[in-house]
């Protein structure tokens, strides 16, 4: 199954960098911003996570959490966010069932899928943005969908 715009997000729950449990019930009530990327510390991913860091204060001033899965381990980011002071959430999906659940394929049969989703305050998917070679394009697109709603 893939989540498209207008479905509500699917029940999920997570380990955070930190070793906290994050579910998609926490995601309500706020703008949300959950991007799938392929790997910790790789350039693309890098680039996509430190741009989300770099225009954090534009989406916090705007309501919205920042939240960043993929299948790397806590500890992977965990020393990836403190590399590279990334403000906010980053989700172990170890098995990849959230990926899964989202319906997040991959790319030429090989990467893990960089795709990001606008989540709206009553968990409903506003804009779904897929892009696994303009990983900085995510944060502009995903900014203008909570700033114009």
């Amino acid at each position: 199954m893939t989540i498209t715009e207008g479905q509500t997000v699917p029940a999920f729950s997570l380990p955070d960098q930190d070793g906290n449990t994050v579910t998609a019930a926490q995601l309500r009530g706020g703008w949300a911003v959950v991007y799938f990327y392929p790997k910790d510390d790789t350039p693309g991913c890098t680039a996509e996570s430190c741009s989300f860091r770099d225009n954090f204060e534009a989406f916090t001033d705007a309501g919205a959490k920042v939240i960043g899965i993929s299948s790397d381990s806590i500890e992977s980011h965990k020393a990836f966010a403190q590399k590279h002071n990334l403000p906010f959430t980053l989700l172990a999906d170890t098995d990849s069932t959230v990926r899964k659940q989202f319906g997040v394929g991959k790319t030429l049969g090989l990467l893990p899928g960089r795709v990001t989703y606008v989540i709206d305050p009553d968990g409903i998917v506003r804009k779904v943005f897929s892009s696994q070679f303009k990983p900085k394009k995510h944060i502009d697109e995903a900014l203008a969908v909570i700033t114009n709603s």
